[in-house]
């Protein structure tokens, strides 16, 4: 391989100086200041013409963030989720994503409140956990982590109404409540006959027990216990339990 070492080359006015062949390639390390190249030409940058040796002021894209979501379960059913965030312009896609098979729900609608929040109606038919993806109309966006949970709510096995009517002052056993899917049972209004207590249980069945004390007559009381899933899903139910006195005294089930 030849090798050609100059300083300089200097073509005589009104000739062209020509290095090589066509395709041939040439490399070198020589550095051109930029105050060199001021009218020379320009070039294109996003869209802006930019003389070269000038300079550019570059507008970054502003994209959307997801702070939050409420609720963050839902059931099958359609449901609204209120996305909190920033940079949220009018109207922004948003699509449920699941994490397990990469399946993707659009929102059945979408309504804008603000750059800070808006509602998303879902109908997410596979229980799962989703992650969540809000695109502007300007095609910036932001993808979440799997904030969304789609499960089913706890379902009350133990029917509604009378638990059963006992004698005044007597032991009611063991009386149970299922729900599917429940962790937990609370009482949420209403009132227990004194001496009675719901026991919660973590795998779908609660009890009551004890013996009543408090009441000198004829007395229906009235509650409601609400049963919670994993997810913080809940659901009601009202049940009476009844206490009498009398000559028969004798404890019956209804």
């Amino acid at each position: 391989m030849s090798e050609v070492k100059v300083n300089k080359i200097s073509p005589r006015s009104g000739t062209t100086v020509t290095l090589g062949d066509s395709g041939d390639t040439f490399t070198g390390s020589q550095t051109v200041a930029n105050a060199a190249l001021q009218g020379s030409g320009q070039i294109t940058i996003n869209g802006t013409a930019v003389a070269l040796g000038g300079s550019i002021t570059l507008v970054t894209e502003t994209r959307p963030t997801v702070t939050g979501i409420s609720p963050s379960a839902i059931e099958n059913t359609q449901t609204a989720v209120v996305i909190t965030g920033t940079n949220f312009v009018s109207v922004p896609l948003v699509t449920a994503i699941n994490s397990t098979t990469g399946a993707l729900i659009s929102a059945d609608e979408v309504s804008f409140s603000s750059a800070s929040s808006i509602v998303a109606k879902f109908t997410i038919s596979v229980d799962g956990t989703y992650l969540l993806y809000v695109e502007n109309p300007d095609g910036n966006a932001v993808q979440t982590s799997a904030i969304l949970t789609v499960s089913d709510a706890p379902a009350w096995q133990t029917s509604a109404g009378s638990l059963g009517s006992f004698a005044g002052g007597s032991d009611i056993g063991t009386i149970t409540l299922t729900a599917t899917d429940s962790v937990s049972m609370a009482k949420t209004s209403g009132s227990l006959p004194g001496g009675i207590t719901l026991n919660s249980g973590a795998s779908g069945s609660s009890t009551l027990t004890g013996t009543e004390s408090g009441a000198s007559s004829d007395t229906t009381f009235t509650f409601t216990i609400t049963a919670t899933d994993a997810q913080g899903q809940t659901a009601n139910r009202e049940f009476t339990l009844t206490f009498t006195f009398g000559t028969e005294n004798s404890m019956q089930f209804n």
